[in-house]
């Protein structure tokens, strides 16, 4: 995870720079029920596009393709299941750390699926965590999540969220699954559950409230960033390669995650050199 999240970095610093690339993502709706999303980036000496199929009733089948910059050349077919979770985690993780607290102790987590272990991990990979609370609406998930993360599984979503410095929501809900009242001024949330237009999981008053909130990119967030959209304010949206470090006690922050293919560039092509790096040592030996 500290390597993906420097990766991300990279990948956000490149962006600013004009050195990076990203669309929005694409998607083709069958009448089935199935879809086939499509995300392409480019960063450094490759580009590359994620390409998923779902289906409400089947589950979803990520992979990912990753091309040499220069030539075009295909380098690699990866299974990308849990290259979409790490490096989603690795976004909120550097997110986290532009803009939360230094020195916060601890971490609400509305959510309990397999997103949300890795935006655990990422926070704990950039702040000084010692108390992770999680909510999430069936019991036993949100206990053997809590069993697995060394967390404390909450009897609701306030208990959780109330007094917490950073607040994760790792959700599939359709409505806010917090209240602007449980947000206090200093809190840095990341919401990263939703990347559709009419869902969202934050209230709009708390998105209006919020002194920053940031995007992956404002393209992306116009189409998907629902917390956003249908909280109907855009005055405090910000990108966030344009995103100075600085954290303030009577500020809140917000990240908005949607992905970026440039993130799955990113994360993927360090996956490549290293698959590059043993085969190489192998032949060598």
């Amino acid at each position: 995870m500290t390597e993906a999240i420097a990766r991300v970095r990279m990948a956000f610093e490149a962006l600013a720079r004009g050195d990076a690339q990203s669309q929005p993502r694409r998607r083709l709706i069958l009448k089935t029920g199935s879809i086939l999303h499509q995300v392409p980036g480019a960063f450094g000496n490759y580009f590359g596009m994620k390409f998923y199929a779902s289906n409400p009733k089947y589950g979803v089948h990520f992979l990912f393709s990753l091309y040499d910059a220069e030539t075009a050349r295909p380098l690699a077919l990866m299974e990308a299941n849990y290259l979409g979770q790490i490096r989603t985690g690795a976004a909120s993780g550097y997110a986290t750390d532009l803009m939360a607290d230094p020195a916060a102790e601890t971490l609400a987590v509305i959510g309990s699926g397999f997103q949300a272990r890795s935006q655990v991990d990422a926070i704990r990979a950039v702040r000084p965590i010692k108390t992770v609370r999680v909510w999430s609406r069936r019991p036993e998930k949100r206990e053997a999540f809590a069993s697995a993360m060394k967390a404390t599984p909450t009897a609701t979503a306030e208990e959780a969220v109330r007094g917490a410095q950073i607040v994760v929501t790792a959700t599939y809900a359709k409505d806010p699954v917090v209240e602007d009242a449980w947000i206090a001024p200093g809190t840095h949330v990341n919401a990263m559950g939703s990347n559709i237009a009419n869902r969202r999981e934050l209230p709009g008053e708390l998105v209006r409230r919020a002194a920053v909130v940031a995007v992956d990119a404002r393209d992306a967030a116009e189409n998907e960033a629902g917390d956003i959209i249908m909280a109907g304010s855009w005055s405090n949206v910000v990108e966030l390669s344009e995103i100075q470090r600085g954290w303030g006690p009577d500020r809140i922050t917000i990240f908005k995650s949607v992905g970026l293919g440039m993130e799955d560039v990113a994360a993927g092509s360090f996956v490549y050199e290293q698959a590059v790096k043993r085969a190489v040592g192998r032949t060598l030996e």
